[in-house]
C-alpha cells in the first residue's frame, strides 16, 4: 500500500470567488497568486499615505482618459488575481464591466510585502505583459522600476523583466505610457 504525499491545493479564480461568497475571507485582505491564496498583512499608515500620494500623482499625470485603480483586482489568468496598490488602465471606470486583464502601469507600495512583491508578483506581472511595474520601496526609500517583460525559460513562470532600475528620491521617472511627463520620486514617498 502506497501512501499519498502531502501537496498544496491550487485554486482557480472561480473557486476563489466561490470561497469569497461564503464569507471565508471576511475582514481579511487576500489575493490569488499562481493558484495560492495569500493573506496580506495589515497596512501601516505610511503605506496608506504612499498609496494616496501615488494615486494623486498618477491621476494628475495621466488625466481623465485613464482610470487609476487603487487596491483593485487585475484578472491575470485563471490562477492569478493580484490586487496592486495602484494600477493605471485606459478608459474610464464605466468601461470595465469586469476586472481589467492588463494595465499600462502597476505600482506596489512595499514595506512588509517587499519580498512578495519582488518574488511572487513581479513574475506574474511580467508573464501578463505589464510593460511598466514599479515597487515603491518604503524600507529603502527608493523606487524599483521593472520594465520590458521577456520570456525566460530558465525561471519559474517563464517570464521576467528585461530592465530594472533603482531610483532614489532625488531622481525622476516618466511612465512608459507617458514618456514626456515626469514624476519626482520624493513626491511619491511619505
Amino acid at each position: 500500500m502506497r501512501l499519498a504525499q502531502p501537496r498544496s491545493f491550487q485554486w482557480t479564480r472561480s473557486e476563489y470567488y466561490r470561497l469569497a461568497e461564503t464569507e471565508m475571507f471576511q475582514d481579511r485582505r487576500v489575493e490569488l497568486l499562481e493558484g495560492e491564496i495569500i493573506e496580506m498583512p495589515p497596512q501601516k499608515n505610511e503605506h496608506v499615505v504612499a498609496v494616496k500620494l501615488v494615486e494623486k500623482e498618477l491621476e494628475a499625470l495621466f488625466g481623465p482618459r485613464y482610470f487609476v485603480r487603487v487596491q483593485s483586482p487585475l484578472d491575470l489568468g485563471e490562477e492569478s488575481q493580484p490586487e496592486p496598490d495602484v494600477a493605471v488602465v485606459t478608459g474610464s471606470p464605466r468601461d470595465y464591466k469586469s476586472h481589467p486583464t492588463t494595465a499600462l502601469l502597476v505600482v506596489e507600495i512595499s514595506d512588509s510585502s517587499l519580498r512578495l512583491d519582488r518574488q511572487r508578483k513581479r513574475p506574474i506581472y511580467a508573464r501578463a505583459g505589464i510593460a511598466d511595474y514599479w515597487i515603491l520601496n518604503l524600507i529603502d526609500r527608493c523606487l524599483e522600476v521593472h520594465r520590458r517583460p521577456i520570456a525566460d525559460s530558465s525561471i519559474k513562470g517563464g517570464f521576467r523583466f528585461g530592465e530594472t532600475t533603482i531610483l532614489t528620491k532625488r531622481n525622476f521617472i516618466a511612465p512608459l505610457a507617458m514618456p514626456k511627463k515626469r514624476i519626482v520620486i520624493s513626491d511619491l514617498l511619505p
